[in-house]
């Protein structure tokens, strides 16, 4: 077994690492040498674990993923009957609990593996960690915001056309080294994805030799080259996948997973950064003749920063925290910091941060202050204990940024990117979105979901006699009242013009879908009051329904349109399901 040491470290200003033992899932699956190979991987996706560890007389002897599910051959008749034994990596990779994250991203690195078991004081087996664990709680989601996905890709996606066998994909995704490849359909109707995950399922299933086109999950979840890994992570986390494909426009040039968001940080630059701040850190804490070194660090910083007592009186602040706040040193010291609180936040809040703090010794997060001319702010903060010498807290030190351009930005770009200036709903690229998400949990879940594509009747002729701006404020109008006829967690979307689409998600009848097409043609009825006129509207709906009508977002999306058009043939002022 492999055993890193411990290593302390005290920070200031940076908040101190979490080690593997606080984020280590606790549970060890695990299971004898002479087990089935299908029993073990029918355990392992029972259970969701990415690795089982093999276990001899208590003793770990070798550990079995995901990733050595792609060396097995699915043409061997023997296969399902192989002792897990036989085909598990040996010796098992293991981390003593107190071992930080950053120690153990760097051995991910070194040591070419995506598991490590971890050992308690003791020696004994105390859980596993993986990439992804490491990943979720490293703590680099400023890092994250700032780089783009594009920046992480190494490599093409593998592809594979859809008639290739099983044998062969494993093959192909063995020799390149990876976890995951594409599957190409002929009718080019997108890409499905296949992954080490889907490899123990198979050896679970008892699936013998088969055409990939058959196996790979679809829709293939995508995220665009240029947003950001901070979007990318929790696009994965919320779709509960650990691949996404990487659009550049319309073309599908990669994959992202958890490992390449890992390997593609820029661990020398992250640690360079924490030394750098650690010893200015350390320079807050010596003794009075180096204070003076330790004043000029702190005021060349552009982030404010301020140091109270162990009491939580403010003893010094830097030239930032007057720039930021308003206040000068002299109207703050000797004072609480309470001075700076906006009324935002309850007491719970401060009571958890303090918990917080006296049980890791720091804090970190996003809250509001008010300053001296009573403007709220938001800021990025960061809180940590300082102890002498004898362990003691003799300070606290906390480190802060306004990030106001920085949100607003976010939701200024956020608004122009997904939602419909004039309606403020999401618009055509929003809704695509979220068709895709319900897809792909629908057809994990084997539920049901439909697509209203509604258009106004005769709008061309409102707008063209009683001008634009009446038109503008119908349209408002007629948003407002979709909004109203769905449920909470339906979608309501403007595709453009005047024509808006719904997405009814987890559709138990189609029954329930019939009444909220009537509900909208009612709600349409009501007259509408646009500036001195009153309009009288109408709308044709065409529907779709998920999988009968479609399975991917083009086909339910086009089948809808083409039902909305025979509503129209049919007098308008009416809906019609898609019909073949």
């Amino acid at each position: 077994m492999t055993l890193f040491a411990e290593e302390e470290s005290t920070s200031l200003l940076v908040s101190p690492e979490l080690t593997v033992g606080q984020v280590a899932r606790h549970a060890i699956l695990h299971c004898a040498p002479a087990e089935p190979l299908a029993t073990v991987a029918a355990r392992m996706s029972e259970a969701g674990f990415s690795a089982i560890v093999v276990m001899e007389a208590g003793v770990p002897v070798g550990i079995w993923t995901e990733h050595d599910a792609l060396h097995l051959d699915f043409s061997d008749p023997r296969l399902h009957a192989l002792p897990v034994g036989e085909v598990m990596s040996s010796p098992v990779k293991s981390v003593a609990a107190s071992t930080s994250l950053q120690e153990v991203a760097s051995g991910f690195l070194a040591d070419g593996v995506r598991h490590y078991l971890v050992l308690d004081v003791a020696g004994e087996p105390f859980g596993m960690v993986s990439q992804t664990d490491v990943i979720l709680n490293q703590g680099v989601e400023h890092y994250l915001r700032l780089r783009q996905v594009s920046s992480v890709l190494k490599e093409e996606a593998l592809i594979i056309d859809a008639a290739q066998s099983l044998r062969e994909a494993s093959r192909r995704m063995r020799e390149a080294g990876r976890d995951a490849l594409l599957v190409r359909y002929d009718d080019g109707d997108g890409f499905g994805i296949l992954t080490g995950r889907d490899m123990v399922r198979f050896v679970a299933q008892r699936l013998s030799e088969r055409p990939v086109g058959e196996l790979a999950s679809r829709p293939l979840i995508t995220a665009s080259a240029e947003c950001s890994l901070y979007r990318a992570r929790d696009l994965l986390v919320q779709s509960g996948v650990r691949h996404l494909g990487v659009l550049q426009g319309e073309s599908v040039v990669g994959l992202l997973s958890f490992g390449d968001i890992l390997f593609g940080m820029e661990h020398l630059y992250v640690q360079e950064l924490r030394q750098a701040l650690q010893e200015r850190d350390r320079a807050l804490a010596v003794s009075r003749r180096n204070l003076c070194l330790a004043e000029r660090i702190i005021d060349s910083s552009l982030e404010g920063i301020m140091v109270t007592d162990a009491a939580g009186i403010i003893a010094s602040v830097n030239p930032a925290f007057t720039r930021l706040t308003g206040y000068s040193e002299a109207e703050v010291v000797g004072k609480n910091p309470s001075l700076l609180s906006s009324g935002r936040h309850d007491q719970p809040f401060y009571q958890a941060m303090w918990q917080r703090i006296s049980e890791q010794g720091n804090w970190q997060g996003e809250v509001w202050n008010r300053r001296k001319n009573g403007e709220i702010f938001p800021e990025l903060l960061t809180i940590t204990a300082i102890h002498d010498d004898a362990g003691a807290i003799s300070h606290y030190a906390s480190l802060f940024s306004d990030i106001s351009r920085l949100k607003e930005d976010e939701e200024q770009i956020r608004s122009l990117a997904y939602y419909d200036p004039l309606t403020n709903l999401p618009n055509r690229r929003l809704f695509k979105d979220r068709l895709s998400m319900a897809l792909a949990h629908a057809h994990r879940s084997g539920g049901r979901l439909a697509v209203l594509f509604i258009d106004l009747d005769r709008f061309k002729q409102i707008n063209d006699t009683l001008g634009h701006g009446v038109g503008d404020l119908l349209l408002q109008e007629i948003a407002t009242r979709l909004h109203n006829a769905v449920r909470e967690d339906d979608t309501v979307a403007r595709m453009g013009g005047d024509e808006f689409i719904v997405l009814l998600s987890e559709v138990t009848e189609v029954a329930s879908v019939t009444a909220c097409a009537r509900r909208i043609i009612t709600a349409m009825a009501q007259p509408i009051a646009a500036g001195a006129e009153e309009l009288l509207v109408s709308c044709s709906i065409g529907i779709s329904l998920y999988p009968d009508d479609g399975t991917d977002c083009e086909t339910v999306v086009r089948h809808a349109d083409e039902a909305m058009y025979r509503a129209k043939e049919e007098g308008r002022n009416n809906f019609q399901f898609f019909s073949a």
